[in-house]
């Protein structure tokens, strides 16, 4: 192995595919760590070796008239969102950084998205090409820059959500989108129940919704709307909407204010949980699903598909069955400091889906060097 004080930084890659040797014949197990800003997601915090991406730099592409980006996995994410903002481009997915050191690495492995997912897509829509080292310390090429680049299995994009389950990200192709001419958030007073069926309405209808998110703010509930397209018509939508529901439009700085906060969970309703017994639970649904769990603190974004839910500890179990029973599921986010029992993040995916989940993992790590925390939680 070479002599670590001798590597330069564009030897990394080569560096990591001997420690990933190193560790399959010695059966050592990795963690794959950028900023580990997603770090509380885990609940193995086990003793592993790491293998930190941070030193591995860079933004090797930008075409912003080709509307594709190519960054190092240890890349800041802050440093490429601010270097597309200098194009007037941006990621329209709003990937959350939940801290600092948030890295372009790190934002594919979580496959996190954020306010906009629902009208955007997520971080594998996104995708189209990336550099892996797999288990075997095999520096492996996927996809490429252009959208129309699929010869046989697209892996690029099943990197999305892997969790470093799969290989060291080391280099990622992203299409990036121009930053929208129009935008405005209007705030429209309804209560939970109302603003499900508002929003059903209003997504069969031909209006540029970009994002929402309902809670209670202390006056029994409100819905923020954020249209964004052409200029025209975000101003005919915003007409049309506040004709449907009472409300206003919000004033631009409070806007600004609004949607990093829910993306980056800052609000109080992610940072004050009821008491030291209430989990915080992530569940997906189908849309159309009406208000589940009235009586409990809810938040809920996506258009209706993503509501986050502060339950007890007795009432985890019957969070779990309602999701499943509405078509959907639900992920513990966040676990009760009181929670002494530990409980399963995901409940079990199908025979089928687990059998599938796990021939992928084999033929990426055969090996087993890859800490699967992120993904069996």
């Amino acid at each position: 192995m070479a002599d670590p004080t001798s590597v330069t930084p564009e030897d990394e890659p080569q560096r990591w595919a001997e420690r990933i040797r190193a560790a399959a014949a010695q059966g050592q197990r990795l963690r794959v760590q950028g900023g580990r800003t997603k770090a509380f997601l885990r609940t193995d915090d086990s003793a592993h070796a790491t293998l930190d991406t941070r030193t591995w730099t860079g933004i090797v592409a930008h075409e912003p008239t080709e509307l594709v980006v190519t960054a190092r996995a240890g890349t800041p994410l802050a440093e490429l969102e601010a270097a597309l903002a200098q194009h007037g481009q941006y990621l329209p997915f709003e990937p959350p950084h939940f801290g600092a050191g948030a890295t372009v690495g790190g934002m594919v492995a979580a496959g996190l998205a954020g306010p906009a997912r629902a009208a955007v897509g997520g971080v594998r829509d996104y995708v189209l090409g990336a550099r892996l080292l797999n288990g075997r310390g095999q520096h492996l090429t996927f996809g490429g820059q252009v959208m129309k680049n699929v010869a046989g299995y697209d892996v690029s994009r099943a990197l999305a959500g892997s969790r470093g389950a799969l290989g060291v990200i080391t280099e990622v192709s992203l299409k990036v989108l121009p930053l929208p001419a129009g935008e405005a958030t209007l705030r429209l007073r309804l209560d939970q129940a109302s603003a499900l069926q508002r929003l059903a309405h209003w997504r069969g209808q031909p209006l540029p919704l970009n994002a929402s998110v309902w809670f209670d703010d202390g006056t029994g509930g409100a819905l923020w709307v954020r249209l964004r397209g052409a200029a025209a018509a975000v101003r005919a939508a915003s007409v049309r909407l506040l004709a449907d529901a009472d409300g206003e439009v919000l004033p631009t700085a409070a806007a600004q204010t609004l949607w990093p906060a829910v993306r980056e969970q800052t609000l109080p309703f992610f940072t004050t949980p009821p008491t030291p017994r209430h989990d915080l639970w992530r569940l997906s649904l189908p849309a159309t699903t009406p208000a589940l769990h009235e009586s409990l603190p809810t938040l809920v974004e996506w258009l209706g598909a993503l509501r986050w839910v502060w339950a007890s500890l007795e009432q985890a179990e019957t969070v779990r069955a309602q999701a499943a029973q509405a078509g959907g599921h639900a992920w513990l986010w966040r676990a009760a400091p009181e929670r002494t029992e530990p409980l399963a993040r995901h409940s079990a995916p199908p025979a089928a889906m687990l059998a599938l989940q796990q021939r992928v993992r084999h033929a990426f790590d055969p090996h087993g060097v890859f800490d699967t925390a992120f993904w069996e939680v």
